[in-house]
């Protein structure tokens, strides 16, 4: 096979297996002996089917799983703080100035007979019981819980990648939405945490057709708000007569 006809099968995908010229052969000419062997024509890969469940779902799983900020509680962690050292501080002083030969303070000879002799049943005592254990509740609910109610968590594209939408601001551009629908001559729109509610008054148009319509718009730019846990909306009109 010529060098000619050698190139033209590595062209068309085949193996040129070359013996070594420093070995005997029957022909002088180094690659007079050269053997083509054709690839074998594997299957076609699959083509990627887009509306694949598995698809979607490695698409979601992009997006990761957000949760709402958590508030710093700057202000009981200062009341807290605050109470537990002056009653730390006052009890400290009182002891050392009893070790150092001093009578007790007045206010702790009176809140320790106070304690000894008042029975459980008393009004005071029940009502010190009650007011404490409401602080402790308050307390746990604060640590549990992660507050900043008013802002509205978004879906994340990356992980430590969090952004959060203020309440009044998702408020302002739905309402804006509403106000593009035609027929709508006002709007008014409250985002909380599960649900959007919307009140517009109606002009002009079929109040049904006006109410589809602003669900429709309203659903859209809720989408498009990309938030973590899109709340329901909830649409209401009414036709204004003056």
């Amino acid at each position: 096979m010529s060098g000619h006809a050698a190139r033209r099968a590595g062209q068309e995908g085949g193996i040129a297996m070359t013996p070594d010229p420093g070995l005997p052969g029957p022909s002088s000419a180094p690659f007079a002996h050269r053997a083509t062997v054709p690839l074998a024509k594997g299957p076609d890969p699959p083509e990627r089917d887009v509306s694949s469940p598995n698809l979607k779902a490695s698409e979601d799983d992009r997006v990761h799983r957000t949760h709402r900020p958590w508030s710093a509680r700057r202000v009981p962690a200062a009341l807290v703080a605050s109470v537990i050292l002056v009653a730390a501080v006052a009890a400290l002083v009182d002891v050392v100035a009893v070790r150092a030969g001093r009578p007790a303070a007045a206010w702790r000879r009176h809140l320790a007979d106070e304690l000894a002799t008042r029975p459980l049943d008393d009004v005071w005592v029940l009502t010190g019981a009650a007011v404490a254990a409401a602080l402790g509740i308050w307390l746990i609910v604060l640590s549990l819980t992660p507050g900043l109610r008013h802002w509205l968590p978004l879906r994340s594209p990356a992980p430590g990648l969090r952004a959060s939408l203020d309440r009044d601001g998702a408020a302002d551009l739905l309402r804006d939405a509403a106000m593009r629908v035609p027929g709508v001559s006002t709007a008014r729109v409250r985002v909380r945490r599960h649900r959007v509610k919307a009140r517009a008054d109606v002009r002009f148009r079929d109040p049904q057709q006006v109410k589809d319509d602003l669900t429709t718009v309203l659903d859209e730019e809720r989408d498009h708000l990309a938030l973590a846990r899109p709340p329901r909306i909830v649409v209401r009109v009414r036709r204004r007569t003056h």
